[in-house]
């Protein structure tokens, strides 16, 4: 499904030809742009860790793309195909990503090339920390510097041992837990954390579904209930986006991809029982409320409303990109749509959401993160009863003037001060609607006599603009 022809550049080479084509539509000087294109530095490390009496080598990475605003920030994944040029493409993505989203942090991204589930919690523990020890001596994880999070085979655990790694090493450091981001919430963690991917790509498909005009291009109907939607990946992201537009928005999950094939059920797909079916038995297969498909690569091609592909890179390419049946991609993975797919797909008419803005709500909510650590109190501790007892004050005084009761039903909504959940959702939904903002003026001036102007381009541009501007305020 991930295969793409030999004619087809790689993922690091696809990022390029992207950056290459928004750049084709500024004015900016040669020298700057390969400033801003090169990673500034990747960092190869192989370590041993004795596991089941012998010696087994490691090989990891940590590349920093640009560091025009610092601490440089992405995430570690663990898997079998982690490499230099998928690290160092990912790196420049979060660069992109953070200035189009206006989080003030350079990009950066780590990998270790390990498959998680081959080893139990004590070895992985055990590679974590001499991984995340390798790095930590040379400021590759450090609060001020460059800091971590989850990434695809990674969640809350390993973080959580990354930053009691860095505090052993750095027992004076009062913002050690700043170290990291995506940790539990008894480690540092905030509210919100683990869903802040999977519900920014909710409100990415929500800011699109609230402009007419977009939704005209893309031959949508308003309003998001009864919209077909295809997910690609039910881990942390696709979950957690399926789940809530599922609940919240009334969509139709009529069919979920998974390694060992997919499910499908037009009538739609409960995604809490699927998840929990995949979690007990590795897949979905067996899964008693929907049709089982074998080949999951015919799936995404089917027929729908939205697709979301939430798994892995390159899944849309040159091979499959004419055969994709669907008026709205959300890119919830890290580039799943290939630059010669991109093509082809916005010439059929298709629109897609690009991945540096759809899948923001996980490096803005560690942002959150790293700014609660550094303040060392929760959001909502100073001001929520203050609020709560503000509220009741002007009950009290409609009621007064009026001479009825205010309306129970309404009244502890209304009196409810806002606490650290509320006041995260509300961050992430300010920062997709803003960049969703800039990104669309953009693309509504530009797409009418330019045929190559998209969603991604636009995205690309405001984000190689800003960093650009954060150069020359550094005198480059």
């Amino acid at each position: 499904m991930g295969n793409t022809s030999s004619k087809e550049p790689g993922f690091r080479e696809s990022v390029n030809l992207m950056f290459d084509r928004a750049v084709r539509h500024m004015n900016l000087s040669e020298g700057l742009v390969e400033k801003i294109k090169v990673a500034n530095s990747t960092y190869t490390v192989r370590f041993g860790v004795k596991l089941r009496g012998d010696i087994r080598t490691f090989t990891g990475y940590r590349s920093v793309h640009s560091e025009h605003s610092e601490p440089v920030k992405g995430g570690i994944r663990y898997a079998l195909s982690v490499n230099q040029n998928e690290v160092e493409a990912l790196a420049a993505l979060m660069t992109y990503k953070c200035a189009l989203v206006e989080v003030p942090f350079g990009g950066s991204k780590g990998g270790l090339c390990i498959d998680p589930r081959e080893w139990d919690q004590d070895e992985l523990e055990r590679i974590t920390r001499r991984f995340a020890f390798e790095l930590i001596k040379r400021d590759l994880i450090n609060p001020s510097q460059n800091v971590p999070a989850p990434d695809m085979g990674t969640g809350e655990q390993e973080m959580a041992w990354i930053a009691d790694q860095y505090h052993r090493m750095n027992t004076t450091d009062i913002d050690a837990r700043a170290c990291v981001t995506g940790k539990p919430l008894n480690a540092g963690g905030i509210r919100g954390r683990v869903e802040a991917t999977g519900r920014g790509v909710q409100y990415a498909i929500r800011d699109f579904f609230r402009h007419p005009d977009d939704l005209e291009v893309a031959g949508l109907s308003k309003g998001m209930a009864g919209k077909r939607v295809i997910v690609q990946g039910l881990g942390n992201v696709g979950y957690h986006a399926a789940k809530f537009m599922q609940e919240e928005d009334e969509c139709l999950i009529t069919a979920v991809i998974e390694r060992d094939g997919a499910i499908i059920n037009e009538k739609g797909l409960d995604v809490e029982t699927l998840f929990a079916h995949i979690k007990e038995h590795g897949g979905v297969a067996k899964y008693p409320h929907g049709k089982y498909e074998k080949d999951g690569s015919k799936v995404l091609e089917m027929e729908c409303d939205i697709l979301i592909p939430a798994a892995l890179e390159s899944v849309i390419n040159l091979e499959n990109a004419d055969r994709i049946k669907t008026k709205l991609i959300c890119e919830a993975a890290n580039g799943p749509i290939t630059a010669g797919g991109n093509e082809i797909l916005r010439d059929k008419g298709v629109v897609i959401i690009p991945d540096m803005f759809a899948n923001a709500g996980g490096v803005t909510v560690s942002y959150f993160e790293w700014v609660k650590n550094l303040s060392h109190i929760r959001f909502g501790r100073m001001q929520r009863r203050q609020e709560e007892a503000r509220q009741e004050m002007v009950i009290e005084a409609l009621e007064k003037m009026t001479g009825k009761s205010f309306p129970n039903e309404l009244r502890g909504a209304f009196v409810s001060g806002a606490d650290e959940l509320t006041l995260v959702r509300s961050g992430l939904d300010d920062t997709m609607r803003g960049a969703y903002a800039d990104m669309r003026q953009l693309w509504l001036d530009k797409r009418k006599d330019d045929k190559e102007m998209d969603l991604r381009t636009a995205a690309f541009m405001i984000s190689i603009q800003r960093v650009a501007d954060s150069y020359r305020a550094l005198g480059l």
